[in-house]
């Protein structure tokens, strides 16, 4: 499989960092993000590799030349006249014949790329957007799927979005197929050419992406893997300070995860009783700030919580996916946010008016069981035995006791935990 990187950006928000070499040349840990990137994909056997470049493109060709020194095949793009983000695809068209990674140069990344084409070939798509949660997702561009990851809306921050929104934000690595070139409304022969003194360019998002929303062309792989821009000097500091200690390369999902598993009401929002209705969803005091902490922290923050409401007739599968969006939205706005949300749909107990007799079994996935914990392990490659379980109920401690995860109880009782504590922010303090 071909990758394309685009090296051509000029940086000029960085330009404080380093004015006199292209942005993808900046270092980090003595060596150029650029060939962080290429190292990470020669060692997945991603080595026929394509470079757009054209900001100070003769320090980045003679730097890597034709990839030989770094093991890989490299063949260079030069847009000499500025052709958008996506320009150069069209002019390099008859190169590209089958599915391809399409990658920013300006990124910092540790990705199980095999992982990530291995879903993109499952779903039978024409695009997979790798997408992420991250800590600003109000200023960001925000995805919308349906439950088998389907795109279905592309909101970038000009557009009006819904009140409540699932935190999933496009990382910038895709997979394409080229095919996806010839179905947009681009003309190829205009791309580059000057109408009323300006050059016509190809947008990525807006133009070629976007529009595959709803067409089931398009899916969405969410990876908590380590993506991100470091694009400006506090974002180039940032990652600089994760690679060095080791988070960079430690969230590849190759590796082993630890993970804190939360319970949901009781934990991260106010008790009521079994939730129906959104307007009773509240965040609990300090919560934000404690899965702020757990985020920079290396391990993942996941929700495992039990929703027999939904088996008894009292909610809809949308309804809760709507409490949920407000959740991620709410800690969103606090710059938090979660990995993964599992939720058990069933009830064993028959009776109920309304209730939905195919979920009214007894299941593996409802605490006390560890269903959702193992589900969640063999989704993340998480390392159950130093992850934790944190809620506050008898039910949260067994399953977190019976995944084999140390337990934490908010609360007095004691049901053979390893920690007690009085809220989320007591626990993240104390572990």
């Amino acid at each position: 499989m071909k990758t394309v990187i685009m090296a051509g950006g000029k940086g000029t928000r960085i330009s404080s960092v380093a004015s006199d070499i292209p942005k993808p040349m900046i270092k980090i840990e003595g060596k150029p993000v650029l060939e962080w990137e290429i190292d990470s994909l020669r060692e997945q056997g991603f080595t026929d590799i394509i470079l757009t470049v054209s900001h100070m493109a003769d320090q980045i060709m003679e730097y890597f030349g034709d990839g030989s020194k770094f093991g890989v095949q490299i063949k260079y793009f030069n847009e000499e006249t500025p052709l958008g983000n996506a320009g150069a695809l069209f002019k390099m068209r008859d190169w590209l014949t089958d599915d391809f990674l399409l990658l920013n140069a300006d990124a910092v990344f540790d990705v199980d790329f095999n992982r990530f084409v291995d879903y993109h070939k499952a779903k039978g798509g024409l695009v997979t957007l790798f997408t992420h949660p991250n800590s600003h997702p109000y200023d960001s561009g925000v995805l919308i799927a349906d439950v088998d990851g389907c795109a279905e809306r592309w909101l970038t921050k000009e557009d009006t979005r819904p009140q409540w929104y699932r935190n999933r934000v496009n990382a910038g690595l895709h997979v394409i197929n080229p095919a996806v070139l010839d179905m947009t409304e681009i003309d190829p022969k205009t791309v580059g050419t000057m109408v009323d003194g300006k050059p016509v360019k190809a947008d990525l998002d807006r133009q070629i992406l976007k529009p595959l929303c709803g067409t089931e062309k398009m899916f969405c792989y969410d990876s908590p893997e380590y993506v991100k821009d470091m694009g400006t000097p506090d974002r180039y500091e940032a990652v600089c300070k994760d690679f060095a200690a080791g988070r960079v390369k430690a969230k590849n999902l190759k590796q082993k995860q630890k993970a804190i598993f939360l319970d949901r009401d009781g934990t991260i929002n106010k008790y009521v009783g079994f939730l129906r209705n959104i307007d009773d969803f509240e965040l609990l005091p300090g919560v934000a700030e404690a899965i702020k902490r757990i985020n920079v922290s290396g391990y993942l923050a996941i929700v495992t919580t039990n929703q027999p409401v939904i088996a008894r007739g009292e909610l809809t599968v949308p309804q809760l996916q709507e409490i949920h969006n407000k959740m991620e939205t709410l800690l969103g706005a606090e710059g938090a946010y979660l990995d993964a949300i599992y939720y058990c749909p069933h009830h064993p107990h028959k009776g109920y008016e309304g209730e939905v007799p195919e979920l009214k079994i007894e299941c593996d996935c409802r605490k006390p069981k560890p269903g959702m914990m193992v589900k969640a392990a063999d989704d993340f490659n998480i390392d159950l035995e130093n992850s934790w379980m944190i809620g506050d109920g008898e039910n949260d401690i067994m399953a977190g006791k019976a995944a084999g995860c140390m337990t934490a109880l908010i609360g007095t009782e004691d049901y053979g935990q390893d920690m007690t504590v009085s809220s989320l922010l007591d626990f993240v303090e104390k572990f």
